[in-house]
């Protein structure tokens, strides 16, 4: 590696590792920069982002693979041919390709400190913008936990009633749910000023058959700053995770918070479809929580809102049909998938500080609660 070069990596390097440090020890300057430099780039990314339909992100991922898979092969043809002592030209090929492969790592390391690890030590929304309420500590009573998951349920019962659906009684959605799902998040910009401001828009995922199969519903790329969704899971889940991606555009990295911002959104959109999509999307979340408190008793549970069958129907993740489609076009086994996707979900949550990994998804509940808990006693 010719020395300008080496010395660029090296910076690039260092200043990446000295953003670690002082991320990992400095809410304060996490905060300034989530609240000052962050939000420039989501403008500057979506000038060349927003060209194509398709997700730049997922292109990226494409090229990343490929260039994995010829770095392996490369380097064991490098060991092989030095072995032999042959080979001299594809060995002066493969120093030429380690030379633009390390910078290339060290841009990539940059990039995602910059659009995503530091976003992990910042002030959390609670923090933000329920004036620390609790910080989360208030321990809230089962008669609390049941009152949220009625009102969640009854409004639930409600829509589903209402909602426009096919000769099978599958739910349709006629109107632009991306644009319905950006007016849905600047609305809420009106009274959270981190969620103001640009938003790109959001984009379909082409291989939505594989990341069903990692029961992904959407996925944030850092690199590219796109807020991308499953286009074949059922459709009441869209709205939702449409509003969730963009969530972490405004740099709401911890997944918790994007389903607490993703939920609010869509309740507090003009669009019926949006606010059926809402209550659906934390539904299971409470309702698992409300029946660990009270032990599954099923008198219990008798004596509570009762969940109609439109709603029973309509909370899927993929319809029988569209799982069918799935698995035939399956090159791995979806247990194998699923099982990769998790075990890396969880090791990069732990890495980034979040020590209860993926089960910090259900901590919505608790940010529910406090939410509501608030706002009743602001209100007073």
């Amino acid at each position: 590696m010719r020395k300008p070069l080496f010395g660029i990596v090296t910076g690039l390097l260092g200043i990446t590792v000295i953003f670690n440090i002082i991320a990992w020890n400095s809410e304060t300057f996490c905060d300034w920069y989530v609240d000052n430099v962050f939000p420039l780039w989501g403008p500057l990314y979506g000038t060349f982002t927003e060209l194509t339909e398709r997700s730049v992100g997922e292109m990226m991922i494409v090229f990343a693979t490929i260039l994995l898979l010829c770095t392996v092969v490369f380097s064991l043809l490098a060991v092989i041919f030095y072995l032999l002592k042959r080979g001299n030209g594809f060995r002066r090929f493969y120093a030429k390709f380690i030379t633009v492969l390390i910078p290339s790592l060290a841009v990539v390391s940059f990039v995602m400190t910059l659009n995503c690890f530091v976003l992990y030590h910042c002030s959390t929304f609670r923090e933000k913008y329920l004036n620390s309420y609790l910080l989360g500590e208030r321990e809230y009573t089962v008669e609390e936990l049941s009152e949220l998951r009625d009102m969640v349920v009854k409004e639930a019962n409600m829509l589903a009633s209402q909602m426009e659906r096919d000769a099978c009684g599958r739910l349709v959605y006629n109107k632009d749910m991306k644009k319905t799902a950006v007016l849905s998040m600047m609305k809420l910009g009106r009274y959270y000023p981190q969620l103001s401001g640009y938003y790109s828009t959001p984009k379909a995922l082409t291989a939505s058959e594989f990341f069903s199969q990692q029961y992904m519903q959407g996925y944030y790329f850092p690199f590219s700053m796109e807020a991308n969704y499953n286009d074949v899971m059922y459709v009441i889940n869209k709205p939702f995770t449409m509003c969730h991606e963009l969530a972490h555009t405004k740099g709401f990295i911890y997944e918790d918070e994007a389903n607490f911002i993703g939920y609010l959104a869509c309740v507090n959109s003009d669009d019926p479809f949006f606010k059926y999509s809402g209550y659906l999307s934390v539904y299971n979340y409470i309702e698992k929580d409300f029946r660990k408190s009270i032990n599954n008793d099923v008198s219990i549970i008798s004596e509570h809102e009762k969940v109609s069958e439109l709603v029973k129907k309509d909370n899927v993740f993929l319809t029988p049909e569209t799982w069918e489609i799935v698995e035939k076009k399956a090159v791995l086994k979806t247990e194998t998938v699923k099982k990769a996707s998790n075990t890396f979900t969880e090791k990069t949550l732990k890495i980034n500080g979040v020590e209860n990994g993926m089960a910090s998804y259900c901590d919505v509940v608790g940010l529910l609660l406090d939410y509501y808990d608030y706002y009743e006693v602001t209100s007073l």
